[in-house]
């Protein structure tokens, strides 16, 4: 078998001249994979400690505890945190709706606050002390496209109403605030490594904390609440356990954690790559023709790059421009659709978001990924700035 790199979405491939996102598979991967299935041991074990261990020292996080996805990472923090019925939880409505759901599944109430505005697609610290009442237990942020919120804004909020912050860092691995990284300014920071994640391995998620209670307890309720795992047995390190609290499976297995070892190696260049593109689209299309790219004065952080967003001028260019791209095969999203708009929940009690609402209407989310040829770069830019800019000669 050659050494160069596969992409494994030949068929995909077929369909878009730029894809979205896309993955690179070469031979490290499939040895690693490879190595953990030839094993024999699938379940959770020996390289999922491992990845752990490496994780852990890579934010700087006391723990790291790996489960199978991001929203399971989520659900067990706020499980371990102590959200139950009759609390409220305030988090940005312009995020995955897994972050609601996750809320919603401890029986905790999501409660949606607005987001700062073109430049700042993360959530607004003014709105959350708005949305902060007597049931609230948590805030819940967003590191939004990579790019870290006003974290010391929502400590301090957090610190003077007594309650805890979880970081939603799905978009953030690598991504830091004042030299300290995104995952660890918080009570517990949880990882997404889906497949179109920084650090992508299909499915699979991380939760760290510096917390050592919380940490015993997510560990506790991500394997059925038992007492003992199957490694420690199949090592003879146990010979029974006993079930201590109503717990789940969120295991992450051995041949997801033999590639996430492989990525985590590679996160710091692939988030090079991701920054070298998004400079790019920056330099030429953020100011023209009534766009913008927010985040441009970011510099007291580090971002992981995650997202490559454009902000349009009017909403009906939204859609136009979707349907352009298309055209020219090249593959869009929006991030997000608003939570509070989809019915599951439209039908709570719901504060104004007005920042929100507009902004989704205006957002569009580009091609991003650290292999991205020049040719692609391009085609998308010159795209996009063919359709703007001939829409901007019409005029609305």
């Amino acid at each position: 078998m050659g050494s160069s790199p596969r992409g494994v979405s030949e068929d995909t491939a077929l369909a878009w001249k730029v894809p979205l996102a896309d993955l690179l598979v070469d031979d490290e991967i499939l040895s690693a994979a490879g190595d953990a299935l030839a094993s024999g041991w699938w379940t959770m074990g020996p390289r999922v400690e491992e990845f752990e261990a490496a994780f852990a020292s890579y934010v700087g996080s006391r723990h790291a505890l790996a489960v199978s996805n991001g929203t399971a990472a989520l659900h067990l923090a706020l499980l371990a945190a102590g959200c139950t019925f009759g609390d409220e939880v305030v988090l940005p409505s312009l995020n995955f709706v897994a972050a609601a759901n996750a809320v919603a599944h401890t029986g905790a109430r999501p409660v949606f606050c607005d987001v700062r505005g073109e430049s700042d697609l993360n959530l607004d610290p003014e709105d959350v002390e708005r949305a902060i009442g007597p049931a609230t237990k948590a805030i819940l942020v967003l590191h939004y496209g990579g790019y870290c919120c006003d974290i010391d804004s929502i400590l301090d909020l957090a610190r003077r109403h007594r309650l805890l912050v979880i970081e939603d860092a799905a978009h953030a691995p690598g991504a830091s605030s004042g030299g300290r990284m995104c995952g660890t300014l918080g009570a517990a920071g949880c990882f997404s490594f889906f497949s179109n994640k920084n650090l992508p391995v299909g499915e699979g998620g991380m939760v760290v904390t510096d917390d050592d209670e919380l940490a015993a307890r997510i560990r506790l309720l991500r394997s059925h609440g038992m007492t003992t795992l199957t490694w420690a047995r199949h090592r003879g390190h146990a010979h029974s356990y006993d079930v201590v609290a109503r717990g789940l499976n969120y295991r992450l297995d051995e041949p997801r954690a033999a590639i996430g070892l492989v990525q985590l190696a590679r996160l710091e260049s692939a988030n090079r790559a991701r920054a070298g593109i998004a400079a790019r689209y920056r330099g030429r299309l953020d100011g023209v023709a009534g766009m913008s790219m927010p985040f441009a004065d970011h510099d007291r952080a580090t971002s992981a790059h995650h997202l490559a967003v454009l902000v349009l001028p009017r909403e009906e260019l939204q859609q136009t421009l979707r349907d352009h791209l298309q055209a020219r095969r090249i593959q869009t999203s929006l991030h997000y659709p608003p939570i509070h708009t989809f019915s599951e929940y439209a039908g709570q009690a719901r504060r104004p978001l007005p920042v929100t609402d507009d902004l989704s209407r205006r957002l569009i989310t580009l091609p991003l990924y650290p292999h991205m040829l020049d040719d692609q770069v391009e085609l998308v830019i010159d795209s996009v700035l063919e359709l703007v800019q001939s829409s901007t000669t019409r005029g609305p």
